[in-house]
């Protein structure tokens, strides 16, 4: 559940908001396999199974921060033999396929690639082998995400490519501008 969605608009709006993003989010990227879907709480498999496509998978994200989380799935990707490897979040629904395309060729001859976000987070990390202390010592959920991130990277000796700037959906008025852009484009 998304709280500080909730927190402005309640839970149950807050989730169809959010099965919302994730639809609209999935739709943009259905041509991309393979694609592994990860989640929480790791009993929710039923819950996410009406968003899998042909080559698709699912998997629980487990237990920890989203650092520990992104680690195992990082992990996970890397021990299954891929050689580059990008993770997206589910509240940023103007991820294209050209942006996952751009992080992947970035990737080619950078160690990180990194979508920024309006809010001090980022949309996307993409990494080229695992190094978990990118992960660590973060605040997570705060304006200092990717700040610290891009520390860590510097500190680690990483070759970053930043994507494009986007904004996530957090909160109630990151949903009321969301819908405010989707009208205006329709």
């Amino acid at each position: 559940m998304k709280t500080r969605l909730a927190a402005g608009m309640g839970p149950t709006a807050a989730l169809h908001a959010y099965e919302h993003l994730v639809e609209t989010l999935l739709g943009g990227l259905s041509a991309l396999e393979p694609v592994e879907l990860r989640f929480t709480p790791d009993d929710a498999a039923n819950e996410v199974s009406r968003w899998l496509r042909d080559g698709w998978s699912s998997h629980g994200q487990g237990t920890g921060d989203l650092g520990e989380r992104l680690s195992c799935a990082f992990r996970d990707a890397f021990a299954s033999g891929a050689r580059r490897v990008v993770v997206i979040g589910s509240d940023c629904p103007d991820v294209t396929l050209a942006d996952i395309e751009a992080a992947w060729a970035a990737l080619a001859t950078h160690d990180v690639a990194l979508g920024p976000a309006t809010d001090g987070g980022y949309w996307l990390i993409g990494l080229r082998k695992l190094d978990e202390a990118i992960f660590r010592g973060i605040h997570w959920s705060t304006n200092t995400v990717l700040a610290e991130t891009l520390a860590n990277c510097q500190q680690r000796g990483l070759r970053v490519h930043r994507l494009r700037e986007l904004s996530d959906v957090d909160t109630a008025e990151d949903w009321q501008r969301f819908l405010q852009t989707k009208r205006g484009s329709a």
